[in-house]
């Protein structure tokens, strides 16, 4: 074998460091099925998470947004306006909402329900959040962002952790119930 053969050959030979991960590999994928299976039972981490991110825009200001989110009495214009009240059969019960981290409240009639995790005005807004649907003690983490968007207001909003399977329900009542008549609230 020439040298060149000899060079060639040796640069395509796996490093030491290479043999050695295909040999973990080989003998741990005689084990990957059950493995897999018990890693997905044992260690308690959800490959399956869903989340809503939306962005709507209004033309008000970060502090009218921040208000229409935190006032009790601008809210139930919201709900008012969403007329889910009705649809739903949900009472005529008002909002409630605490002005303080820690806090309290009870929106359309108390079917949403959670408390204030961060409030900083005009900025932000964090809930825990719940629908009276869910199991008890189950919350989820809604985050409000107010942006600054030309002449009016962003909400850079995120919602985790609710149960499996309520995305889809919960993003078209995100826009339905609270993005929609906010808009039209704060026009």
């Amino acid at each position: 074998m020439s040298d060149r053969a000899n060079l060639q050959a040796l640069a395509h030979r796996p490093t030491r460091r290479q043999a050695i991960a295909g040999v973990a590999i080989a003998f741990g994928g005689l084990t990957l099925d059950s493995t897999k299976a018990w890693a997905e039972a044992e260690d308690g981490i959800s490959r399956t998470a869903e989340s809503i991110h939306q962005e709507p825009l209004f033309k008000a200001s970060r502090k009218r947004v921040y208000e229409a989110l935190t006032d009790a009495k601008q809210f139930d214009k919201v709900i008012q306006i969403s007329g889910v009240m009705q649809a739903m059969h949900l009472g005529d019960k008002p909002a409630e909402i605490s002005r303080e981290v820690g806090g309290p409240f009870k929106l359309f009639g108390g079917y949403i329900t959670g408390r204030h995790v961060e409030l900083m005005s005009d900025e932000r807004i964090v809930q825990a959040w719940r629908t009276g649907g869910w199991p008890p003690g189950v919350y989820s983490i809604a985050k409000f962002e107010l942006v600054e968007q030309g002449s009016g207001a962003k909400i850079v909003f995120d919602h985790t952790g609710f149960p499996k399977g309520e995305a889809e329900v919960l993003a078209s009542g995100w826009k339905a119930h609270y993005w929609e008549p906010m808009e039209k609230l704060l026009a």
